[in-house]
């Protein structure tokens, strides 16, 4: 009954955040409030969870949800605080990596790699001539950590086959695809996307991230630890 409570909440929570972006200056503080308010509410999810899997996995999600409230936080303020909302959510990324990696083997199945890699070089392509000179390195390494935290979640959901680890999965990919809008709206100023599209996605994937700690689910045998075949599969 909490889950779906709170669900209900981060729901309502996220419209009105997206709704919110569309108002005039004067309402702009209820933008403020919506907006973290949201990952607020999915970090409650995470942190009142009571599933069955490692609580290194838990605590690192609650970790990644911290770091996603400051680059949420640091992202809506005035001002270019880019830099720092950057450096927030990586260190969210490499938290969900760690958690990703508490039951699951680093990239046990390849071919989720292969397929992030190939998308992590064709998006970089497209957004490098519009990306600052000082903001190259960093925005490659983001890109690099973004998409194996990704990768490593398909492999897992691979591994695993249980639908906690294929909610965070989808969670993860729709990370990406949030980050993706965010960069090609930043650094392609031709193209324009809503805050629906942007938010929507974003919010999706980091509720589906923490409900990943309370799906329950059994893994068959000892496959997360000794499976090293078929990793192509």
């Amino acid at each position: 009954m909490r889950v779906v409570s709170l669900t209900i909440g981060i729901l309502v929570s996220s419209v009105l955040a997206i709704w919110c972006h569309g108002l005039s200056p004067n309402h702009r503080w209820l933008v403020y409030l919506f907006k973290p308010l949201t990952t607020t509410l999915i970090l409650v999810l995470a942190l009142t969870a009571r599933g069955p899997l490692l609580s290194r996995y838990k605590l690192a999600i609650v970790i990644g949800l911290v770091f996603s409230l400051g680059g949420d936080v640091f992202l809506m303020l005035p001002g270019d605080l880019f830099l720092a909302g950057l450096s927030s959510f990586l260190i969210a990324h490499i938290a969900y990596v760690v958690a990703f990696t508490s039951d699951a083997r680093l990239a046990s199945r390849r071919l989720p790699f292969l397929i992030w890699m190939a998308i992590g070089v064709a998006n970089i392509m497209l957004l490098w001539p519009g990306i600052p000179a000082p903001l190259r390195i960093p925005v490659v390494l983001y890109t690099a950590i973004i998409l194996t935290m990704a990768a490593q979640a398909a492999s897992r959901a691979l591994t695993l086959r249980v639908a906690s680890a294929r909610n965070a999965a989808i969670g993860a990919a729709l990370f990406v695809i949030s980050d993706t809008l965010i960069g090609l709206d930043r650094f392609r100023p031709n193209l324009d996307f809503s805050p629906a599209q942007v938010l929507g996605t974003y919010y999706a994937a980091q509720w589906l991230i923490a409900l990943s700690i309370r799906t329950p689910g059994k893994v068959a045998g000892s496959l997360a630890a000794t499976d090293t075949g078929n990793e192509f599969r």
